[in-house]
């Protein structure tokens, strides 16, 4: 079993800047009376190239919003990005921003995955939920490929060799890249972020869920959070944390930071502890996806290189600046790249990155299950009241066998995670319904139900609801039955909401019945559940 350790967070507010070397020098004198595992400032385990971000150039939207941008389309104010640009081919007047996969700013899932919405039936009662959140907006990570271009491209424009590009590409004349980019080796003593936008959403998270789950919180008690060492990661739970119980938030709740790095168990990054999940084996969804790009971009290839006299091209080029769209948008407010497309171009965008996820992290991965079981194990020994005793997995024993780290009589669990460990967790649970294999010459499927747009944009989130009936509920029931129990003993559901619409869980196990409400009955789920450890085959899938 792995090294681990915990950190239980203890800040006091956000306004610090003032009386940071005071507090430095005060954490610093007192260090050597704290263990190890407790010490929360500075990060030590930042994790190997994901610290403290080296911030890039702070926003001036006032100044740079092109908005309005014809006369003919009405002013609509940003907020706070700006978002209503004109595209080629938007006859619905669509948000581009609604089709950039993972890279999506949060929006609720507009169409739902098949079930009612529904209200609780009189009687009933949601006795304790589980949430597991994605972090905020982010930077580039270092060397990938938006990265690489983005400094590239502003390198030979400074030096004076791009030439001067003309038409749609003119912008590129007096741009620079200035994104910021993740360095584990900052020593910055000031408080920093991937993007302000992390504040904005999360906290905007923590809000509403204090508006659904509130009344859970027993207000005698501090409860424990989870997130990892991750700067972002810690920071996103932070503002979570201040929306839902406001900005003396460390009275009612404890973080508890798992590291977040290779040779250490966390279940809310799974890929560390599965070497197969980060070698060429699990690549499939990367070759589905460049496949993809090199069809649906081939116009826009040679479209914008008639723009650009001196430098020449290529369709992982043009991807690249679809990609610093999101990324300058959700860092500055506006990006000049997000109009060089038509929206059957971002369609494709989207689909790009819905292939990549599903070789990558879904059912077409052979590590997926694997990655994301660790974190089913754990949610299935809450709901049946019980510490780990063995995990066969990447779940950390060392926190998770003891109540102080691992608490079984919380009515509110918080858990703060990454896009793709959240992809392997609904793989690991089994939901079949996004398991089709998607074509990857195309044309992508427009009924699909894999669209990470909808499933992983930035501070995406699922919710577990565990609810109890004081009769059994039909399983066909309406929001205006008048009548909708049965005859029978109360009875404990379980329900999955995934970016606020409800997931039906019997369109994945049929033991579920095909409720119009998605919900399972709980004992029902635990059999469905019986066989996920073995079929996730951990250490043949990670290690094999």
């Amino acid at each position: 079993m792995s090294l681990c350790a915990v950190f239980l967070l203890a800040l006091t507010s956000f306004g610090r800047a003032s009386n940071l070397d005071k507090n430095r020098a005060s954490t610093e004198a007192s260090s050597a009376d704290v263990p190890q595992y407790f010490q929360t400032t500075p990060e030590i385990y930042a994790g190997k190239g994901e610290g403290p971000t080296a911030t890039g150039q702070a926003p001036f939207l006032a100044a740079s919003n092109p908005a309005p941008f014809e006369a003919t389309r009405s002013f609509v104010a940003n907020d706070p990005l700006e978002t209503a640009l004109p595209i080629v081919g938007n006859s619905q007047n669509a948000s581009i921003f609604h089709l950039m996969g993972h890279l999506s700013p949060y929006f609720p899932n507009p169409g739902g995955f098949g079930a009612q919405e529904m209200p609780l039936p009189p009687g009933a009662s949601i006795g304790q939920v589980h949430v597991l959140h994605r972090h905020g907006s982010r930077y580039p990570t270092s060397g990938a490929g938006a990265q690489k271009f983005g400094t590239a491209l502003g390198s030979q424009i400074e030096a004076g060799t791009a030439g001067n590009f003309t038409g749609a590409l003119s912008f590129l004349n007096s741009w620079s890249y200035k994104l910021g980019e993740l360095d584990v080796k900052s020593t910055s003593k000031y408080p920093s972020g991937d993007h302000v936008t992390d504040s904005i959403r999360l906290f905007d998270s923590g809000v509403l869920h204090y508006y659904n789950y509130g009344h859970l919180y027993n207000t005698s008690t501090k409860i424990i959070a989870r997130t990892t060492t991750q700067d972002r990661m810690l920071k996103s739970a932070e503002y979570f944390m201040a929306g839902f119980f406001g900005l003396e938030w460390t009275n009612n709740a404890t973080l508890e930071l798992i590291i977040e790095e290779e040779g250490f168990n966390n279940s809310l990054a799974g890929y560390f502890q599965c070497s197969n999940s980060n070698t060429p084996v699990n690549q499939g969804g990367m070759n589905a996806s460049i496949i993809w790009e090199n069809i649906y971009l081939q116009d826009a290839t040679k479209r914008l290189q008639a723009f650009s006299p001196n430098l020449n091209f290529n369709v992982p080029d043009i991807y690249n600046m679809q990609t610093l769209c999101s990324y300058e948008t959700v860092a500055f407010g506006y990006s000049a790249f997000c109009d060089l497309f038509t929206y059957e171009e971002w369609q494709g965008f989207e689909y790009s990155i819905d292939l990549s996820f599903a070789g990558g992290n879904y059912f077409q991965s052979p590590t997926g299950r694997a990655v994301g079981i660790g974190y089913v194990q754990e949610i299935l020994a809450r709901l049946q009241n019980h510490v780990l005793l063995t995990t066969g997995t990447q779940a950390n024993l060392t926190l998770d066998n003891n109540t102080r780290t691992f608490p079984l009589n919380q009515t509110l669990y918080f858990d703060f995670s990454h896009d793709t460990n959240i992809a392997a967790i609904l793989t690991a649970f089994g939901l079949t319904q996004f398991a089709p294999v998607l074509p990857s010459s195309g044309p992508p499927p427009p009924d699909r139900s894999l669209r990470i747009s909808h499933l992983q944009p930035f501070a995406a989130r699922l919710d577990i609801e565990i609810i109890t009936a004081p009769h059994p509920v039909s399983t066909n029931r309406t929001a205006s039955s008048s009548n909708p129990y049965l005859e029978g003993p109360a009875t404990t559901y379980i329900h999955f909401i995934i970016n606020q619409r409800t997931l039906p869980l019997g369109a994945s196990f049929p033991a579920c019945g095909n409720r119009t409400d998605g919900w399972c009955e709980l004992q029902t789920f635990f059999r469905v559940q019986n066989t996920s450890l073995a079929e996730a085959q951990y250490e043949y899938s990670c290690n094999g």
